[in-house]
């Protein structure tokens, strides 16, 4: 589903990516941790393409085509989606519009506005004036419309209360297609968390631990979150220090 190879990015002559290489299989879930500033967040928007990330060395490959500098519209097209951490609100454009450009029947966007309690949303500008909990499923909402091969989802807990995680992770479990056996899943997604809530209710593959722009481990995804709760990132810097020394 996705190859990145010995990618290296810059933004505005810093480098925020150094070397990262990562495999994603079709129909599997990864997880990305790391500190603030790490460049998860980052790595999110060198593979969508935005243009203040700017590719110095290595390649992005998607479904076998090379999109390393494709612009964001024709990467959407392909099949790769992503929902903010602090999205933009859009004045002029309403939830609802959003699911008829995407080509959406009625019936499709009453069901996913349903399954994240967004009906009394829809014919609201997108974002504007909606709580952090809305955004958020606003967010989930508009990739369950698009139903992106590779979804990217950064942060789907962050300032989000219990009653909205519980309808966050079950939105996610069917955008990923977590109700179909395993081998029948075509659909893959990338999840930045900090907090780590959003594992215990969507199952994840593989985790991959950021630090200063590489990845630096990779590992089950439960077991590292263990030890991150348990030492912290500080430990995870003493231990990546041992690994180069």
């Amino acid at each position: 589903m996705l190859i990145v190879e010995n990618l290296w990015v810059e933004v505005e002559g810093e480098k925020v990516l150094k070397g990262i290489n990562l495999r994603i299989k079709s129909g599997e879930t990864h997880v990305l941790f790391g500190p603030n500033g790490a460049g998860k967040s980052s790595l999110f928007f060198a593979i969508m393409g935005f243009s203040k990330y700017r590719v110095v060395e290595g390649r992005i490959i998607f479904k076998e085509r090379d999109i390393t500098y494709l612009p964001p519209h024709e990467r959407a097209r392909l099949g790769l989606g992503i929902s903010f951490q602090r999205p933009p609100s859009l004045r002029g454009i309403k939830l609802y519009q959003i699911g008829k450009l995407m080509g959406r029947e009625d019936r499709k966007i009453q069901e996913y506005a349903k399954l994240l309690s967004l009906n009394g949303l829809l014919y609201r500008d997108v974002n504007l004036g909606f709580s952090g909990g809305e955004m958020k499923r606003s967010e989930i909402f508009q990739l369950l419309l698009q139903g992106p091969d590779l979804a990217l989802i950064d942060e789907p807990e962050s300032g989000v209360d219990v009653v909205n995680i519980d309808l966050i992770a079950e939105a996610i479990k069917r955008l990923l297609q977590k109700d179909r056996p395993i081998l029948e899943r075509k659909r893959s997604g990338i999840i930045i968390t900090h907090t780590g809530f959003i594992l215990e209710k969507v199952k994840a593959d593989r985790g991959h631990l950021l630090m200063d722009g590489k990845i630096v481990c990779s590992g089950n995804p439960e077991e590292m979150f263990n030890e991150i709760k348990l030492k912290g990132y500080k430990e995870c810097v003493k231990c990546w220090k041992k690994t180069l020394s």
